[in-house]
């Protein structure tokens, strides 16, 4: 399954739809967004982008997650509050937080009981594996801090790949270091 992965859009939806774009146009058949999404605009966006959805609430959007709930409802958007699991292939799940509960994450990292943890919060981009686990950072849409320029990536779950694209430049992927 390809999945494209973008977290801390912040409300900037120039930005999202432009990620949007990058990752169907590289093939995407789901989008998950690590949270912070921060406006009803760019849960429109989400809503529009023509392939199913999944969305966890980021330190950002506490005061709209009624609002999000009652949005999301009956949509192409799975929105959850802290975790968001992703089905993938052979009964097996991504799962997704925020990544602003630094315990919970640790105890998702723990428990490997997923082969890919994605989150957002720290706008830094990474990819590492941690015995059985590959956790994922896509970095950040709004004030991305590593690299310094927004990012948005692709997880291939099949190969077992992850390329990182600038959102400005999505001609190639870029190289991530942790």
């Amino acid at each position: 399954m390809r999945i494209g992965l973008m977290s801390d859009s912040h409300g900037k939806t120039r930005l999202l739809e432009r990620a949007i774009e990058i990752v169907l146009g590289l093939k995407a058949e789901a989008i998950v967004h690590c949270g912070d999404i921060c406006s009803m605009e760019s849960l429109r966006l989400l809503r529009g982008a023509g392939v199913p959805a999944w969305l966890v609430a980021g330190n950002m959007d506490r005061d709209m997650r009624h609002r999000l709930d009652a949005s999301a409802q009956g949509s192409t958007v799975t929105y959850w509050h802290s975790t968001v699991e992703v089905p993938i292939e052979n009964d097996t799940y991504l799962i997704a937080t925020h990544g602003d509960n630094e315990d919970l994450l640790a105890e998702l990292i723990r428990g490997e009981q997923f082969p890919y943890i994605c989150h957002g919060h720290t706008h830094h981009a990474r990819d590492v594996r941690q015995g059985q686990t590959r956790i994922i950072c896509p970095g950040a849409l709004a004030g991305p801090r590593h690299p310094h320029f927004p990012t948005v990536a692709l997880l291939d779950t099949v190969a077992d790949t992850v390329e990182f694209y600038d959102v400005a430049q999505p001609d190639r992927p870029i190289g991530i270091s942790e």
